[in-house]
This record gives C-alpha cells, sequence and structure tokens, in this order.
C-alpha cells in the first residue's frame, strides 16, 4: 500500500479524507500548511500528495510548484481538494503541476478512485 501526504489546514477537511482513504489501507500523513507539507515530502517519500489551496505560509500553488522543481520529485502525484472553484482556478493548479484538481465537498468515491488510479491500488 501507498503513503498519502494531506496538505490542508482544515481538521475536519483532513479528518473526512482520512476516513475515505484508511480503509484502502494506506498510510496517512498530514501537514497543516505547505512548509510543513515540503518537510515531511523529503522525510517522509509519499507516494501521492493531497494539497488544498487556501493554506497558511506556503499556499497549494506554491507547493505544487516547490515539488515540480525537484528533479527527483517531477512524477510524484498531486491531487488538489480545494474549495476555490473557479475555471482559472482549476486552469492554475494544473498549470502548477497538479495532476488532478478536485472541488470540496469532493465525493468519497471519486477521492478513491482517484488515489486507486495514481497509486495503481486494488482496493
Amino acid at each position: 500500500m501507498g503513503k498519502i501526504l494531506i496538505a490542508d489546514d482544515s481538521a475536519t477537511a483532513v479528518a473526512q479524507m482520512r476516513r475515505t482513504l484508511l480503509p484502502l489501507g494506506h498510510t496517512i500523513l498530514v501537514a497543516a500548511d505547505g512548509e510543513e507539507a515540503v518537510r515531511q515530502i523529503r522525510a517522509e517519500h509519499p507516494d501521492l500528495v493531497i494539497v488544498d489551496i487556501v493554506m497558511p505560509k506556503m499556499n497549494g500553488f506554491q507547493l505544487c510548484r516547490a515539488i515540480r522543481a525537484l528533479p527527483e520529485l517531477k512524477d510524484l502525484p498531486i491531487i488538489v481538494v480545494t474549495s476555490m472553484d473557479r475555471d482559472s482556478d482549476r486552469f492554475w493548479g494544473m498549470k502548477q503541476g497538479a495532476d488532478e484538481y478536485l472541488v470540496k465537498p469532493v465525493d468519497p468515491e471519486v477521492l478513491k478512485d482517484k488515489v486507486r488510479q495514481y497509486l495503481q491500488a486494488e482496493a
């Protein structure tokens, strides 16, 4: 099973995603801001990152750019899960390096399907 880092400052959103993803058997790590996420990515080497856009210290767009700037992380899947739902937000998120852009509240089945897709997991 894979290791997933959720970078989101909302305890409620993190709890919902944990409830959705833990039954799949993955290890779930949590970062409350973008800077903490970068530290955890370097230390823990997750297989997938789920990123909110609106976070303190370093927002999700900046986090996506920071991940993509490191050659060893160029293939790390990034799923944005955010309340920002304008077409321009989606365009910008994908331009910054996100592989998927989902809008909160995200359907739990859609999130599980996307995680399975990127981790090639059977669960």
